[in-house]
């Protein structure tokens, strides 16, 4: 019968692009960077399966659930609702709070690279709103950000949006991890199921506080500045 299957489609079509854009395949750049990962490896900080179960522990509580995170849900909204003074101010805070001005230049890098991306694939008007912010050089746009403005323009619940977000820096952090450690598929891709778990739960937390990015991550973020100074690097950031 064809009533159910246009439900289906309509159902299915924001699920679909957001599959895509949290597939490793798009081209945002992101396996180009560890976010500190390579730094601390290098140090000893992280040698194992349980250093790395640490480091993503933090990532999610810390660089997620209380920055990132906040964040693509502000943003989100603020693409929904055409607040682009909001959304500039917001962006301007996420690159404020990077201590490491290669993660701020990665950051920026990558979304720009999403929202270019999806605007190719997707053409939307507050999509081209928002790059035309960008070319007068008033928005960056950081990861969440642009990240955000993509969910918001392909009709992704807000809710989603930020569990999007928060697997593809997870599973980036697994990737980079699998290249800069002892450690196998089977041992990494369990630690990273382990914490994709807890995701749920850390949404749920940060949205009924109604969380404001903020951030204290000192040992991600003395990673993160040390990084330049690794002997040999296989990352960018």
């Amino acid at each position: 019968m064809p009533w159910p299957r246009i439900i289906i489609t309509e159902m299915s079509a924001p699920l679909l692009a957001l599959l895509h854009l949290c597939d490793s395949l798009f081209p945002v750049g992101a396996f180009a960077h560890s976010d500190g990962l390579e730094s601390a490896a290098s140090a000893g900080l992280v040698r194992g399966a349980g250093d790395l179960q640490r480091w993503l522990d933090v990532c999610l509580e810390e660089a997620i659930g209380r920055c990132d995170g906040p964040a693509v849900v502000i943003a989100w909204s603020a693409f929904h609702e055409q607040e682009w003074d909001s959304l500039i101010a917001l962006d301007e805070e996420l690159t404020a709070m990077r201590p490491s001005s290669t993660t701020r230049m990665a950051s920026r890098s990558m979304g720009l690279r999403l929202l270019n991306t999806w605007q190719t694939l997707h053409p939307h008007a507050r999509l081209q709103h928002a790059l035309a912010l960008v070319s007068l050089r008033t928005l960056g746009p950081t990861l969440p950000v642009a990240f955000a403005g993509a969910c918001a323009c392909a009709g992704i619940e807000q809710r989603q949006a930020v569990e999007g977000f928060a697997y593809t820096r997870l599973a980036a952090t697994i990737s980079s991890a699998m290249r800069l450690i002892a450690i196998g598929q089977n041992e990494a891709h369990l630690l990273l199921s382990r914490v994709l778990a807890r995701v749920p739960a850390t949404v749920d937390a940060m949205m009924f506080r109604k969380a404001e990015p903020e951030s204290f991550m000192p040992a991600l973020d003395i990673a993160q500045m040390t990084h330049q100074y690794v002997h040999s690097r296989l990352f960018r950031s």
